[in-house]
């Protein structure tokens, strides 16, 4: 059995257990009704035309796949965290520290992103917050004040938090079933549909055309961004009542109604467009991006439409409150991803990649000392990112590659742990576990070369942690071995990611040597660093180390794919003919990760663990 175990058992006791069931869907339904419902329509807009309501239920689609494969796993173990301690249980350390570390990435990005959304949208009354959608130095020190805000609801404990998200949410439903209504009946253009639906790539804005204009959408228009939501139920679950009974309905009732909320809000978004009025070509769908629309998508809508009479009167009222809803709909997300985010630290240290420190439960009866790193990082990436755009790609790229254990964790866990209680058993498991990795995995690569890069990068800048730290204190790799290691890679990952970055002058430029380059040296990197730690390992250790060799070799098949396919600088393999080239290797490597699955420590002991805990 492999040395991997749950740090977390005895803290997770101390946690509150006072989450009901509707609290738990509003929790995720306020994680997906957010900023995403504020500046996503207008993004995928741009991306995708009117050809982007497709891309909103095609995501859902995708999504409801890997929120069901979680839904079984979560009503079976119910941990605080849950998404970053699964992976731990199936395979262990290795996986287990890649996918949290990667599941960190997002969720530390998440609260500041809702913040950005917040002063953003603000900018449309005071322009001095923003310009063309990034913020000014006042709006990031505004965006500060948001953190701040978010770090004391959560501190103040869940309970607090679950009765304020249950209250606001009932806003969130309110405002943009409203806003669909409005529209609708009042402002409504049919002809819009009939403008160039399906765009030519010179008519969007990354340039591209067709269906691969509203694949590219999903990830990095926001859309995946706002579905990602359905994860908060799981990531508080070990703080509610009744995890095992309310958690499926939590998961998936609060992500149905975001994804027909959301639907429906795109639609009357590209009714209401009116060309004349903001001043572009009918048709040219990118051109909205110079218009005032990226400061306040939905309130310059409004502001800018050519009525009279009452519904002047009701437009105008109605961007008031949209202004007002700018701050609680994004906060009202910010305050919850800040509280997952804190979880998923609480998960590092439960998984033993952090000190226990970040285990210790405060007088609130929550993990303090998670929730206070959790600010500090979120603090710090505001700097280089203040675009809320620019946010969401790479935290729904980071996020949407760890759900790749959805499916793989629940085929893995029907193979391990055939008797462990399932009050929630997903239908047609057989079927569904490998399609929610394969749309995973889909997602995965339609963000791009761009943002799979700098996703790539910062996963692998974080093995000199688990080498430190896990590999000598549970796998008993001798102290100097790992410290050399994670010195190495410190050094090495970050020059080897820069070469490649000023030889394709910031992946602007297309450079085949280059890029064998890095790759070369990545694998090397990376894959000698493994072996030595395998080498040093006690046989426990090594059998975790074995079990996560699958997923780098994936990281780097699906980096290879993605420069060579339809979405990166090569473009070798075009569209459609790559995404079915994606499909057939994520199946190939889904099969692979659900054999690779070891018994744990930690999976020997959750019976007992879980059974305490309700």
């Amino acid at each position: 059995m492999a040395k991997a175990k749950d740090f977390g058992a005895e803290s997770d006791q101390k946690l509150s257990k006072s989450l009901n069931k509707m609290e738990l869907f509003y929790i995720g339904l306020g994680g997906i009704i957010g900023s995403g419902w504020l500046f996503a329509t207008l993004y995928a807009t741009e991306d995708a035309g009117g050809a982007s309501i497709l891309s909103w239920i095609i995501g859902g689609i995708l999504i409801a796949f890997i929120a069901l494969a979680y839904a079984e796993i979560s009503s079976a173990i119910p941990k605080s965290g849950g998404i970053a301690r699964y992976p731990h249980y199936t395979h262990g350390g290795l996986v287990g520290f890649i996918m949290t570390w990667a599941y960190l990435i997002s969720t530390s990005i998440s609260a500041a992103a809702e913040a950005t959304a917040s002063v953003t949208y603000l900018s449309s009354l005071i322009p001095s917050l923003a310009c063309k959608g990034v913020l000014t130095p006042l709006g990031i020190g505004i965006d500060y004040v948001f953190l701040v805000a978010f770090f004391f609801i959560n501190y103040f404990g869940v309970k607090f938090l679950g009765r304020v998200s249950h209250g606001v949410g009932w806003w969130k439903l309110l405002i943009p079933s409203a806003t669909i209504v409005i529209l609708l009946v009042l402002y409504f253009h049919p002809s819009n549909f009939t403008v160039d639906f399906m765009p030519s790539s010179s008519y969007t804005c990354h340039g591209y055309g067709g269906f691969s204009a509203v694949l590219f959408a999903i990830p990095n228009a926001g859309i995946l961004f706002s579905y990602l939501g359905f994860r908060q139920p799981i990531d508080y679950s070990g703080e509610a009542k009744n995890p095992k009974k309310n958690l499926p309905f939590a998961v998936i009732g609060s992500l149905s109604v975001g994804i027909v909320i959301y639907v429906l809000l795109q639609v009357v978004f590209i009714g209401g467009l009116n060309w004349s009025a903001l001043g572009v070509s009918t048709g040219d769908w990118k051109a909205l991006a110079s218009t005032p629309l990226p400061n306040g998508p939905f309130f310059c809508l409004f502001r800018e439409s050519k009525v009279f009479g009452l519904v002047f009167l009701i437009f105008y009222a109605w961007s008031i409150i949209l202004l007002l809803d700018a701050v609680v709909s994004p906060s009202g997300t910010g305050w919850i991803y800040m509280g997952t985010a804190s979880r998923t630290i609480y998960a590092f240290s439960a998984n033993g990649y952090l000190p226990e420190v970040f285990l210790r439960i405060g007088k609130t009866r929550v993990p303090i000392f998670s929730l206070i790193l959790t600010l500090i990082i979120g603090s710090i990436f505001l700097l280089p990112f203040p675009a809320w755009v620019t946010l969401t790609s790479i935290l729904s790229s980071a996020s949407v590659f760890t759900y790749m254990m959805g499916g793989i964790g629940m085929a893995t866990l029907r193979r391990l742990a055939p008797d462990l209680c399932r009050p929630y058993v997903a239908p047609a498991g057989k079927i569904l576990a490998p399609l929610a990795t394969l749309s995973a995995g889909l997602l995965v690569y339609w963000s791009g070369f761009t943002i799979l890069f700098y996703v790539v990068t910062a996963i692998f800048i974080g093995l000199p942690l688990f080498f430190s730290y896990y590999a000598h204190k549970i796998l008993e790799v001798k102290k100097s071995v790992t410290l050399t290691l994670g010195i190495a890679d410190l050094i090495l990952i970050p020059l080897a990611s820069y070469y490649y970055l000023i030889q394709s002058s910031y992946l602007t430029v297309n450079n085949t040597v280059a890029f064998a380059v890095y790759l070369i040296s990545m694998v090397a990197i990376v894959f000698s660093n493994v072996t030595v730690v395998y080498l040093h390992s006690s046989e426990e250790g090594k059998e975790e180390i074995k079990a996560g060799i699958w997923l780098i070799s994936f990281i780097f098949t699906m980096l290879v794919l993605s420069y060579l396919g339809g979405f990166g600088p090569a473009d070798l393999i075009p569209f459609p003919e790559d995404t079915i080239v994606i499909g057939i290797v994520t199946l190939i490597f889904h099969f692979i990760a659900v054999k690779s699955g070891i018994k744990t420590k930690a999976l020997g002991e959750l019976k007992s663990s879980v059974s305490t805990s309700q």
